[in-house]
């Protein structure tokens, strides 16, 4: 993959997370209300779901950020699949069957980063490696 595109589509999926995290910090508390409420009916246990609840938006900030400036970047792209595994997980849950395909786009593009992550020449952790 040339280094432009790739830059690109690192920038476009971790302005995502970062968006998904920024909108979501100053309101963690709701969020937190509204998600463990989503999970009400769900067969996965409030003490599971609200600390989740609250590591999510910090993850999904920090992850994208971690994108947009590329740094740590191998890290934050297995990170940012586990969080959509997890986040796909939590849909089948609740069968929210509409959310899934755009957790999924988001998990395919990470993994696609991931597979070419030596074009990842326009970042921090390249600066780093001179």
């Amino acid at each position: 993959m040339n280094t432009l595109p790739y830059l690109l589509l690192r920038l476009a999926v971790g302005v995502s997370l970062f968006g998904h995290g920024l909108v979501r910090l100053p309101k963690l508390a709701a969020f937190s209300h509204w998600m463990v409420a989503s999970f009400e009916k769900s067969i996965l246990p409030q003490a599971l779901v609200t600390p989740f609840s609250y590591v999510l938006p910090v993850a999904e900030f920090t992850i994208g950020l971690l994108l947009i400036i590329g740094l740590f970047t191998r890290a934050a792209l297995i990170a940012g699949s586990l969080v959509m595994m997890a986040l796909t997980f939590g849909c089948c849950m609740i069968e929210n069957w509409e959310a899934i395909p755009s957790q999924l786009l988001h998990a395919a593009i990470l993994v696609v980063l991931l597979q070419f992550v030596e074009s990842n020449t326009r970042s921090i952790d390249q600066l780093m490696a001179k």
